[in-house]
């Protein structure tokens, strides 16, 4: 059965078979539909200025995270000039949404029912993560909500801290954040630096909303 199968998806071509060592590649159709599916604007373009203007102003490093199902994609980065960096994402890791200041901030902009239904499929993912929970995420999803954005200190990578913020729209989508070690991001600093990601997520928001009312019919 299972041969029968790849002969027909190498017939529709999508799978493609080596004849020397008999390995099955993805085929050229895949590529074809990839163009298809590939989205009229990428996020990562469109925040390309505000990233830039974040790390400039904080020196740390800026996130953008964009929503994949379950999961968060870090989809770009910049980095800030202070001398010690706080790294824990490269662009095109997945984590379970919760899981990362982006992550966090946008199930903290999805409905709550939405929300805890995410948080409790991907429950026994974040065991690998710090020893994180359901429950215990699901109380840093409400502390997200009540104040408008995220901030995890030492959870998934010890010693680093970082704050995050949905950008607006009808759907939460994707998130920026800021990460830096511990010690750059006190208790002090945080409503700062949360106004100043929250401005960078709303003039995103608006490029968003100016490009669909120039979208032809």
């Amino acid at each position: 059965t299972c041969h029968r199968m790849l002969q027909c998806l190498q017939a529709e071509g999508l799978l493609d078979k080596d004849t020397h060592t008999r390995k099955y590649y993805l085929g050229p159709l895949v590529h074809e539909l990839g163009l298809l599916a590939r989205p009229r604007y990428r996020l990562d373009e469109l925040c390309d200025g505000a990233l830039r203007h974040l790390a400039d102003a904080t020196q740390d490093t800026v996130y953008l995270s964009e929503r994949s199902g379950l999961e968060a994609v870090c989809t770009a980065r910049q980095t800030g000039d202070y001398p010690i960096k706080a790294l824990p994402l490269d662009v095109g890791i997945r984590r379970p949404l919760g899981v990362g200041a982006g992550g966090l901030a946008i199930l903290g902009a999805m409905p709550a029912d939405e929300a805890e239904s995410v948080v409790r499929i991907n429950g026994p993912r974040y065991q690998a993560f710090g020893g994180l929970t359901a429950d215990r995420m699901l109380d840093a999803v409400a502390q997200t909500r009540a104040r408008g954005w995220s901030f995890l200190d030492s959870v998934a990578t010890p010693g680093s801290a970082a704050l995050g913020v949905a950008i607006p729209g009808e759907q939460a989508v994707a998130a920026i954040s800021v990460a830096a070690i511990s010690g750059r991001m006190p208790a002090a600093r945080l409503d700062e630096l949360a106004a100043a990601v929250a401005r960078q997520a709303a003039g995103v928001a608006d490029l968003l909303r100016a490009m669909r009312r120039i979208e032809p019919a």
